[in-house]
């Protein structure tokens, strides 16, 4: 089946997944996520990438964020893969690319999965095993985002500056948000729409998305069409 293009819509955010080639490791000591945390914050700095969230596990990554111009978004992943997979591969005698084929992405209704898709996103680690809590793991964008600590290469979301006047509130109120936990159903939508490049959004949305991209934006309807 061949591959849908991508989006490149500007300022509609998008929900991006990067996984490690075979799902191996990319990351293994502190310093590679900090590493790539560098790289990603200074590559979305130069081709316009406004970063929301993140989260960085040892096998795969997801961002999400709005690029500014059409080519933010693989401009800044062919730039990551350029420095942190030369870094990773002097560090631990490697060759080769680090990543399974290109990454995914899909572009999402902001007002309807905005902060669900960001609670998504920083709840990966606990969903994978690797923390208890969000709280608990240090490579995303939970800190920022909920516990209101410093990370230069966040831009809060306008959803997200919604939450309050202050950074101080509008961390409070998106902490509450964890208090409902994210239903399996939307996990799997998320999760499918991403891998296979459907937009998530009502169907005003999806047919709005379809008029910009002049691609289809929704899976197939599944079986053969009725006869007339």
């Amino acid at each position: 089946m061949a591959r849908l293009p991508r989006y490149t819509i500007t300022n509609q955010t998008q929900h991006i997944i990067q996984l490690g080639r075979d799902l191996q490791q990319v990351f293994f000591e502190e310093q590679d996520y900090r590493y790539y945390h560098d790289c990603l914050d200074a590559a979305a700095y130069n081709y316009g990438l406004k970063v929301h969230a993140y989260a960085l596990l040892p096998d795969h990554i997801h961002i999400l964020a709005t690029p500014s111009r059409t080519d933010s978004i693989s401009r800044t992943v062919q730039s990551i893969g350029r420095n942190y997979v030369q870094y990773f591969n002097e560090s631990y005698e490697g060759s080769g690319t680090l990543w399974e084929g290109r990454y995914r992405a899909t572009v999402l209704d902001e007002k309807q999965y905005l902060l669900t898709c960001s609670r998504y996103i920083e709840t990966n680690p606990v969903r994978a095993g690797l923390s208890k809590s969000p709280r608990d793991y240090p490579w995303s964008s939970y800190a920022y985002n909920a516990l209101g600590k410093d990370d230069e290469m966040i831009t809060p979301h306008r959803e997200y500056q919604k939450l309050g006047a202050s950074h101080k509130e509008r961390a409070r109120a998106y902490r509450a948000l964890f208090k409902q936990k994210i239903s399996e159903e939307t996990v799997s939508l998320i999760t499918e729409s991403t891998v296979k490049g459907w937009a998530l959004g009502d169907t005003r949305f999806l047919h709005k998305i379809e008029k910009l991209c002049g691609r289809r934006a929704s899976q197939l309807p599944k079986g053969r069409p009725r006869g007339s």
